[in-house]
């Protein structure tokens, strides 16, 4: 049985990494892989800690949000659209709430496997609200001329270095080793780089090794378990099971909060959008929108039995039991206002100095960031 769990975690971390991400001030999730070339950043599953989120007039209990209206009177239709993935997951509430007409709003919700799939429909206006890689939101921004706006960051950092040397506690003790990561030029590499500078140290004297997909590094760790290799969760979780001899050695989210210091940026994952002249127009309806979905994001976190079941019906995982072993480490989360601000615009600052194409060629404006 533990096997077939395990293999299911593994088929399910491969269908993830199209986007994959989850944390309220909560857990995360996939793969973090960017591309410069079509902006879409792939992201992965983190073991943070959950801090959870203060729910709003008991909604987080699973009640119905805000005043709950009949279905002939319920507020603005929005249409959502998120990713098959975690990001997905902070929704399911939400969804379940709209589906039996108890949410404030009438949304209608529309789940792809890749941000490629959802950009051209904001763009034509065909979806209002979508849960997209951070970078992502930069790129479209810039391509709209600020046709976009972010309201809340829905994902934190999703990756972890695992290895069975429990001699590396720090940056400080890859000096000489070999770190085997996704793709140069994706997010693993640009977090990496960035911990390395500064903490002292350069790819002279850490030797970044790259491969093309998660799964490949999480091979190489099961053939050698005193190989150090970055991985994002369900990866993670897979194989520390399958190899007891691995474990994480340190948690990037943890280390680039380090760097940064108090007040400083996060490591972000995914964010949410909405089309500006929809929020011009219709202002009140995605406030309550960021209502319900902070609680929605806060009941995966603190119902993930619950939350497991309804991901399972939404075919985001074949099994609740795969779901529920997951969802605590998806780092689902939902941050707004100017803590939002304060996270995202320094995470791209970062990306920008180390490829500006990566978020677009250029950081966003104030105008970017909605704070209410």
């Amino acid at each position: 049985m533990k096997r077939k769990i395990l293999a299911m975690i593994m088929s399910t971390a491969l269908v993830m990494t199209a986007f994959t991400g989850c944390g309220v001030h909560g857990n995360t999730a996939f793969d973090g892989q960017d591309s410069a070339v079509s902006g879409q950043e792939d992201t992965g599953e983190g073991d943070v800690p959950g801090q959870g989120v203060e729910a709003n007039d008991g909604e987080a209990d699973g009640t119905e949000s805000g005043a709950m209206a009949d279905a002939d009177s319920r507020g603005v239709k929005i249409r959502v659209g998120s990713l098959k993935g975690p990001t997905s997951m902070g929704l399911l509430r939400l969804m379940d709430q709209a589906e039996k007409q108890e949410s404030f709003n009438d949304y209608e919700f529309t789940m792809t496997a890749s941000a490629d799939e959802l950009l051209p429909a904001v763009v034509a206006g065909d979806l209002d609200i979508v849960l997209v890689p951070a970078n992502v939101a930069s790129v479209l921004y810039m391509k709209t001329e600020g046709g976009v706006s972010v309201i809340d960051i829905n994902t934190l950092g999703v990756l972890y270095m695992v290895s069975g040397d429990e001699d590396i506690v720090d940056m400080g003790d890859l000096k000489g080793r070999t770190v085997y990561l996704t793709g140069k030029g994706t997010t693993p590499d640009y977090v990496l780089q960035y911990l390395l500078r500064e903490n002292g140290l350069t790819t002279a004297d850490v030797k970044l090794e790259y491969k093309s997909e998660a799964a490949e590094v999480a091979a190489v760790l099961a053939q050698t378990p005193e190989a150090v290799g970055v991985l994002p969760q369900p990866f993670v979780t897979a194989a520390c099971a399958q190899n007891e001899k691995l474990s994480v050695v340190m948690d990037l989210t943890r280390e680039w909060e380090a760097v940064q210091g108090d007040g400083g940026s996060r490591l972000v994952t995914g964010v949410t959008l909405v089309r500006s002249s929809f929020l011009e127009g219709n202002r009140e309806a995605v406030e309550k929108f960021m209502e319900e979905h902070c609680a929605s994001a806060a009941f995966a976190n603190e119902h993930v039995e619950e939350a497991a079941e309804l991901a399972a019906a939404a075919g985001i995982i074949d099994k609740a039991e795969v779901a529920a072993r997951a969802m605590p480490r998806c780092n689902i989360t939902y941050i707004d206002g100017d803590e939002m601000k304060t996270a995202l615009s320094g995470y791209l600052a970062v990306l920008f100095e180390q490829d500006a194409a990566s978020v677009g060629g250029g950081l966003p404006g104030d105008d970017f960031y909605f704070i209410r």
